[in-house]
């Protein structure tokens, strides 16, 4: 199968990269570094290139059964006017790029990144596909994000939307982040941490990736997230104790605003989101509990 993946040098794309080559597929992988972890291996091409200007990146659309677009800016920066809109523009207008440069006749599988954030702060309701989405910053991003990976339905293409929980993996992403206070003996809750965190382990969302890359009846948006959501709190304490330190020492609400500003916000808001589609497609989780995650993230890559 020859697939397109686009962010093939993030965190995710790395990770899903190791596993197409292991599994025999041909990679074109598009990023802005120079270079790549496996250019050097067999069936893989790199091009680098800034997918948010049109450019020869597009003609890799034109021989791909399956497309992944996994392109976007790292979210965790403070949000000026300046980095919103590259937040914005590198997923919205990446994905513009890429459904333009499909062809009709190709009848290609467009495999597309989101978030949960789709549905804003949503307090305790449980949130499936169906729910609609929030009204915040990453909440519109998301909205526009899909609306222009579903414009390939035009083309005839089979699209999926990836409404991704935070990704717990080794040796980086979020969780290396999110460890660093707890080794300075600062861990604990953001705010009162009954706010809801959706995640999901990286191993798990590499397999759901190939499952609905391999399901033809797979379509529309997929909420890939783990079947047990989590308290804030909940999850500071499960930390702590993965690490051995202590999880006591909660960042206060108005602090995290004042520091963080609008990215504050989006760290306090809750979303209890479940798998259903998922579940509906019957993935078996190999992490569905928050517990086993963190030991398989920390203690074996340690």
């Amino acid at each position: 199968m020859n697939i397109l993946l686009t962010g093939g040098t993030g965190f995710v794309g790395q990770a899903l990269t190791a596993s197409l080559l292991k599994n025999g597929h041909d990679i074109a992988a598009i990023g802005q570094s120079r270079s790549h972890l496996f250019i050097l291996k067999e069936n893989f091409r790199y091009i680098s290139a800034d997918t948010t200007k049109e450019g020869p990146w597009q003609e890799e659309a034109n021989t791909a059964d399956i497309i992944i677009n996994l392109t976007g800016t790292n979210i965790f920066r403070y949000w000026t006017p300046g980095n919103k809109k590259k937040i914005y523009d590198s997923r919205v207008l990446t994905t513009r790029h890429l459904v333009n440069a499909i062809s009709k006749e190709k009848n290609v599988t467009l495999i597309n990144a989101s978030a949960a954030g789709y549905y804003g702060d949503r307090k305790d309701d449980a949130i499936t596909e169906e729910e609609t989405p929030g009204n915040d910053f990453l909440a519109q991003v998301c909205v526009d994000w899909e609306k222009e990976a579903f414009r390939a339905e035009e083309k005839n293409a089979r699209v999926v939307t990836m409404r991704f929980g935070v990704v717990l993996g080794k040796n980086g992403g979020a969780l290396s982040k999110m460890v660093i206070p707890y080794h300075l003996y600062l861990g604990g809750p953001l705010g009162k941490g009954i706010q809801w965190f959706p995640w999901i382990h990286m191993d798990d969302l590499v397999r759901a990736v190939i499952l609905v890359m391999d399901d033809q009846m797979a379509k529309g948006p997929v909420n890939f997230v783990s079947p047990s959501p989590v308290r804030q709190k909940d999850f500071a304490k499960a930390l702590g104790k993965v690490l051995n330190k202590p999880a006591l020492m909660p960042a206060p609400a108005p602090i995290i605003r004042m520091v963080m500003g609008e990215l504050g916000k989006a760290f306090l808001s809750s979303q209890r989101v479940l798998p259903e589609k998922l579940s509906d497609y019957h993935f078996e989780f190999k992490f569905p509990e928050l517990s086993s995650a963190l030991e398989d993230c920390l203690l074996m890559s340690s």
